[in-house]
């Protein structure tokens, strides 16, 4: 078989696939299916399921996104799934932020550091001072992680270019390096929250049930169930396991093919990759004359962190502005690219060569930047659609205490994943869980652990979802295929959920 054959299969099976996508979907609109309490029933589930099946079977994410768009907007009656999904989707200031902060602006970062040199500089120090190997590498990365834990977005935006030069020197493969920057930023929110999580999770949970009867309440009864987070404990656990090499298997033969392919060949992805990030660290285009430094790599580090984290931790706990606290996320990034363009020319090089570096960076992320659109987009259909909303009905009948809460975090599992968000599905299932489980069973521990299933369940949906955001990000920093990284990582967050699951049927089953 020639080399182009495999190529052309997948197209074969895209095209395939779409046609019957849209001929299914024709025929749900003609169908004229009738909305119920929200939803549509079980068509509610067929757009983000159109997408996920599609990203996992053909790895092209583009159209499995647009397939899922259209075949949603036939559910929804919206024919023009542009004006009706895509603009608005993109008209949103949290989209905006993102497009223009966390992919451009980094991408600009990145690709600057690509004329100085300056990231090489900095896995050359750290590799002298910090690491020795790739042991150490990943451990670095598992420490800068929990470090930027504030949330997701910024976690994993901030690790990532952080992180990865030093990791590339060392050969970590861009499989394991996005693992640990995704797995070390949510989970880690959750556990050290002194982030806007508590006060938007109390906002959803108060009125609920009658012991949280304001916000301070439900904040207070949030740092209450931290330690019964299981999902969110066992992946840190299992990452800083993961990264000192001492979990006693790795599930997940991909993740393994992985790890053998960067420590034999050097390889940090594999052949056929399609990596979001296009700048090499590692291959840096440094113009004649200009001599790398450190400065080039922490200066606009510094200015990120000192711009964003630093007023963060003065308002929350110095100002004690805990409703609001203060978080320039963006004007941080903006400033860092500032920072980035100063050093390189006050050192010699010239103003275009920096832009042209910039600009080279902002073109290496654009695909990320579509797929996220895209993502954004099939939220604002699943939203259209109540995917949420049916799942949560479907589920509602089971009411055994003994299954209720490892039912709970499956239920969140599912719709995190098909939505590709946290938040998101908080929203849909405090409001009705929390009073269902009071109903089941009026008991404080009980309510912690069902508490901490919801928590963690949105976790793992929102890690693992190739349509969430963080996980698009997670790729983009470390420069890792969108795919690789949801297939290698999705065995290790599902250890960690069977075994959160176990653990509170086991507290039921003996405390309650």
């Amino acid at each position: 078989m020639s080399s182009s054959a495999p190529h052309k299969a997948r197209q074969l099976r895209v095209v395939l696939a779409l046609g019957l996508i849209v001929a299914a979907a024709v025929i749900a609109h003609r169908g004229m299916i009738p909305e119920v309490d929200g939803h549509y029933g079980l068509w509610s589930v067929v757009p983000p399921l159109v997408a996920i099946v599609l990203a996992f079977w053909t790895r092209e994410v583009i159209p499995a996104l647009f397939a899922g768009i259209v075949t949603g907007g036939m559910i929804a009656g919206e024919l023009n799934v542009v004006e009706a999904f895509l603009i608005p989707a993109m008209a949103t200031e949290g989209f905006a932020l993102i497009l223009l902060v966390y992919l451009w602006a980094l991408g600009g970062l990145i690709g600057i550091w690509s004329r100085t040199g300056g990231a090489l500089a900095f896995a050359n120090w750290a590799g002298r001072h910090m690491t020795s190997g790739p042991r150490s590498a990943k451990l670095f990365a598992w420490i800068v992680g929990l470090v930027f834990h504030q949330g997701g977005t910024v976690s994993t935006v901030l690790t990532g270019a952080t992180v990865r030069p030093v990791a590339d020197r060392h050969r970590v493969s861009h499989e394991e390096l996005s693992y640990l920057v995704d797995s070390t930023a949510s989970p880690a929110a959750t556990l050290i929250p002194f982030n806007v999580w508590p006060i938007y999770v109390a906002g959803l949970v108060v009125g609920t049930v009658p012991f949280i009867t304001s916000t301070q309440e439900g904040i207070l009864f949030f740092f209450q169930s931290i330690p019964l987070n299981f999902f969110a404990i066992l992946t840190i656990l299992i990452t800083l396991l993961f990264a000192l090499d001492k979990l006693p298997w790795i599930p997940g033969r991909r993740m393994r093919e992985a790890i053998r392919r960067a420590r034999e060949t050097g390889k940090l992805d594999h052949d056929d990759a399609q990596p979001l990030s296009a700048v090499d660290l590692g291959a840096p285009t440094v113009p004649e004359g200009y001599k790398s430094g450190l400065l080039d790599f922490l200066g606009p580090i510094a200015a990120l962190i000192g711009f964003s984290v630093v007023p963060f931790m003065v308002s929350y706990f110095v100002l004690g502005n805990r409703q609001d606290p203060a978080f320039p996320i963006g004007a941080a990034f903006v400033l860092a690219v500032l920072v980035a363009v100063a050093i390189a020319t006050v050192k010699g090089m010239s103003l275009r060569t920096v832009m042209d570096g910039f600009i080279d960076g902002c073109k290496s992320v654009m695909i990320g930047g579509i797929i996220l659109m895209l993502a954004v987009s099939l939220k604002e259909v699943a939203e259209a659609v109540g995917t949420a909303e049916y799942l949560v009905d479907a589920a509602s009948g089971q009411l055994s205490p003994v299954i209720l809460p490892g039912l709970l975090m499956i239920l969140c599992m599912v719709i995190a994943f098909a939505t590709g968000t946290s938040f998101g599905t908080y929203a849909v299932v405090f409001p009705v869980a929390m009073p269902l489980a009071w109903a089941v069973h009026p008991e404080m521990l009980f309510m912690m652990i069902c508490f901490g299933a919801i928590m963690g369940g949105a976790l793992f949906g929102d890690k693992c979802s190739p349509i969430s955001d963080t996980t698009i990000l997670s790729s983009l920093a470390t420069g890792c295929d969108l795919m690789d990284h949801v297939y290698t990582q999705i065995p290790l967050a599902l250890t960690a959920a069977a075994l959160a699951i176990a653990g509170y049927t086991a507290m039921v089953i003996l405390f309650v």
